[in-house]
């Protein structure tokens, strides 16, 4: 879960490119109370370049991360943006 001022800004979008170079499944959203969540599957080398390259893409927008390591359902088969 990403808080700051990261909607409005395409943080779900360049999220969904990077996890396309990175073959991650799974999907990204707004949430109401203005954090964006994700929930994205892949090798564990994967998911950490994928966080890397986010916090680095808009490091002045984050305000905090709260990451959850969880085993991989694979029920995704590729990675979306979901609108609520």
């Amino acid at each position: 879960m990403y808080s700051g001022h990261v909607q409005g800004i395409g943080f779900r979008f360049t999220a969904r490119a990077i996890a396309h170079e990175l073959e991650i499944t799974g999907w990204i959203k707004n949430r109401n109370d203005s954090r964006v969540e994700i929930i994205a599957e892949q090798q564990e080398e994967a998911l950490k370049q994928f966080l890397t390259r986010l916090q680095h893409s808009f490091s002045r927008y984050i305000q905090d991360v709260d990451v959850s390591w969880q085993p991989s359902t694979g029920e995704f088969n590729g990675f979306t943006v979901e609108f609520i």
